[in-house]
């Protein structure tokens, strides 16, 4: 039985399908990849799953309940037409593909076709993503939390109404760790400059994004309550903090950079 059919399976494509294997609501055996690269499609067959070079090649009767893009997003036009056919037998469709609108799967699929958009970032490569979806109005509750189940192997899943905010989330999460690792490289700068040896310097910076991040995730305090509680009066914390929020210095820079984001994803959507 085919349950999923993952169109592409690049680096993104394969490490969401690795998580669905190991810990999805899906059997590899359930899955069919299409992947024209033939060392990509080896490497997914690895898994357990069945492969193909294209869609023409997986017959109509094989009736998958999801189907699934993990393609670039200028090849959407190009592949999605292949897959209309399975729109006519009941399959629904989920889109990983940045900045590509419902309404252009629509457009491709049909009127009636059940759709959902994704937006995942670079860390559900090893299952710690965040991932956010939308859905068109043809999708039913028990579809949306099959995608949900699926989706949660690969991070944390978030399901909003509005498409229109997907902008908003592409310049928040899906470029985020972008800053995050930007903030990494300043901090290691920062302790080069205090004098520690690089080596030490970036991996005092990583551990210590890695772990604040988890604290905060882990724990039932808010972000400003744990800054509180690590901030001594007059203390070395304190005079770090007087220069990043001084006239909301940190804040205004942060919100500058996701505001540029979600006008450029405007843009290219």
């Amino acid at each position: 039985m085919t349950k999923l059919i993952l169109v592409g399976c690049g680096n993104m494509g394969y490490a969401m399908l690795a998580g669905w294997c190991a810990s999805g609501p899906i059997k590899p055996t359930d899955v069919i990849v299409v992947e024209p690269s033939e060392a990509l499609r080896a490497r997914a067959g690895e898994l357990g799953v069945g492969t193909a070079a294209s869609g023409r090649e997986i017959p109509v009767d094989a009736r998958p309940e999801l189907i699934v893009f993990a393609v670039k997003p200028q090849m959407i036009a190009d592949v999605v037409s292949d897959y209309r056919r399975f729109a006519e037998t009941g399959s629904a469709f989920l889109s990983v593909a940045a900045g590509t609108r419902l309404s252009v799967f629509s457009q491709l699929l049909g009127d009636e076709a059940p759709i959902i958009r994704c937006m995942p970032n670079t860390p559900a490569a090893i299952g710690a993503g965040m991932l956010v979806t939308v859905a068109n109005d043809h999708v039913s509750d028990h579809l949306s939390g099959f995608v949900s189940e699926l989706l949660s192997a690969n991070g944390e899943v978030v399901a909003i109404d509005d498409e229109g905010l997907m902008d908003a989330v592409t310049a928040l999460s899906g470029s985020g760790p972008a800053y995050v690792f930007h903030f990494i490289e300043c901090m290691t700068a920062a302790g080069v400059k205090a004098g520690l040896p690089e080596d030490v310097a970036a991996k005092l910076a990583g551990q210590t994004v890695l772990g604040a991040a988890r604290l905060a995730a882990q724990s039932n305090d808010t972000p400003t309550t744990l800054r509180e509680q690590v901030t001594s009066p007059n203390g070395t914390t304190a005079a770090a903090l007087d220069i990043l929020m001084t006239d909301d210095r940190l804040k205004r820079l942060i919100g500058d950079a996701v505001e540029a984001a979600r006008k450029r994803s405007v843009e290219l959507g």
